[in-house]
């Protein structure tokens, strides 16, 4: 099934290679300010409103998909969403980072972060990005249920078509986290790798239930 998403796989790799590249090669404040300093009114009311996709539209797909879908897939999708939301959870506190507005004040004091009006500025918690893994998972897990054999979807060129578009919309709600300044690209590189390889541990874990009755059964 996995390789029925290598165009998701294969785009997301990408997208952690450059990432991690970047990571590597500039140093953490001026990769901040570099991602976070393009704000124009229209995006910061595009992002401020885009990010907070990933606080309930996740979990509204889940109720979505186990009312009107196989149970299956509602459990399926709830058990990587939880999954990730929980691990994510655990590296923050574990790791208590601070976030961009904290850091900055601390190691470079003369630079003023961009902000966006009626957005709250966070200042802990901040590796890794909750919001990024829910996006990521999300994407990752639709993008399973699209390529299935039970999929309804049943065009191949269909199927690459939303594998592409649900990365493109990931991305975007990750890189609304650095445009907000409530992340590094750290902690993002971090949400993206958690929120698809909890979702693809869940799937290696749910698939060899896809048979069963109470996976196929429908409320509707």
């Amino acid at each position: 099934m996995l390789k029925r998403n290598s165009i998701f796989l294969t785009l997301s790799l990408i997208l952690i290679v450059v990432l991690g590249l970047a990571l590597l090669c500039v140093p953490k404040g001026d990769l901040h300010l570099f991602l976070c300093d393009r704000h124009t009114h229209a995006r910061d009311i595009f992002y401020r409103y885009y990010t907070q996709v990933a606080e309930w539209f996740p979990y509204i797909v889940c109720i979505a998909l186990l009312l009107f879908r196989r149970v299956g897939d509602g459990v399926f999708a709830t058990a990587c969403m939880l999954g990730s939301a929980l691990t994510t959870q655990l590296c923050k506190h574990l790791v208590n980072a601070p976030r961009p507005t904290t850091w900055f004040a601390t190691h470079m004091p003369d630079v003023t972060l961009p902000t966006v009006d009626g957005v709250h500025m966070n200042e802990w918690f901040s590796f890794p990005s909750g919001h990024t893994t829910s996006f990521f998972a999300l994407a990752f897990v639709l993008c399973i249920l699209v390529t299935s054999e039970k999929s309804p979807i049943t065009n191949h060129k269909s199927q690459i078509a939303l594998q592409i578009i649900l990365v493109f919309f990931a991305t975007l709600g990750a890189y609304s986290r650095i445009y907000l300044s409530q992340h590094f690209a750290l902690d993002v590189f971090a949400g993206i790798v958690v929120g698809i390889g909890i979702s693809a541990l869940f799937y290696v874990l749910f698939h060899h239930f896809d048979n069963k009755k109470w996976y196929n059964y429908h409320f509707f």
